[in-house]
């Protein structure tokens, strides 16, 4: 189990260090306040509005990062700092969650297929652990001369359980990628920002996008242990 802990302090260690460079540049990029004096809350409706999409309702929620678009209600969910703000960094959040209604109203591929699987995800995310401990106690309890790589369908339930979140991290990238491009394209091309500001939200929701990119690599550090641990147990 020491290569497991490994793991998870240096994905810990990475993670941290990316959403501490995060929220250092959406500091920065809210102190550059926008020329045209707008909101995120009329940002996210203006964009919305040139998109064509009339059903989708921008509403402030209160905490810090906990901007995102509902699909169920089709509300555009801006924090407390991004609502009113009229800064680089409220632009950024609110055209890129703006950008997932985007994706919803034009059918994008890759959110129906995260949609699809948010049900399955939330039941491993909720169990795996315990399956994963569980079914390596059983595997070591059950080994024997006869059966020396012991009873290993517990942690083999585990680690599908483990790959079906993994799977879901890797969907989630090209989704928030592409949500991302489609608020910095409309940005650019309606000139709702500046040059200037634009260079602070383009590099807003770059660093915004790694934070997912870690994410998905450290789960795929830590299936690739496990899926070791089940195979090294059948050879």
């Amino acid at each position: 189990m020491g290569g497991y802990y490994i793991i998870i302090i240096a994905s810990m260690l990475i993670s941290w260090l990316v959403s501490a460079r995060l929220k250092f540049k959406f500091e920065h990029y809210s102190k550059v306040q926008l020329r045209n004096g707008m909101s995120g809350k009329e940002i996210a409706e203006k964009m919305l509005r040139d998109n064509k999409i009339n059903d989708v309702q921008v509403i402030s929620v209160p905490g810090q990062l906990t901007d995102h678009y509902n699909p169920a209600n089709k509300t555009v969910n801006l924090s407390e700092g991004v609502y009113m703000q009229r800064n680089a960094a409220a632009a950024a959040v609110a055209a890129h969650e703006c950008g997932h209604a985007v994706q919803h109203a034009v059918g994008y591929s890759m959110l129906q297929l995260r949609s699809k699987l948010v049900p399955v995800v939330q039941i491993s995310s909720n169990l795996m652990q315990f399956v994963l401990i569980g079914g390596l106690m059983i595997m070591f309890a059950t080994r024997s001369i006869e059966n020396p790589q012991g009873n290993t369908l517990v942690l083999a339930i585990g680690v599908v359980m483990f790959a079906a979140t993994t799977l879901f991290a890797f969907i989630t990238l090209p989704v928030e990628y592409d949500a991302s491009n489609r608020a910095m394209k409309w940005l650019k091309e309606t000139n709702t920002v500046t040059p200037e500001e634009y260079v602070g939200v383009e590099d807003s929701l770059k660093w915004a996008a790694r934070t997912y990119l870690v994410a998905a690599l450290g789960s795929l550090a830590q299936l690739l242990y496990w899926a070791s641990m089940l195979m090294g147990s059948r050879r």
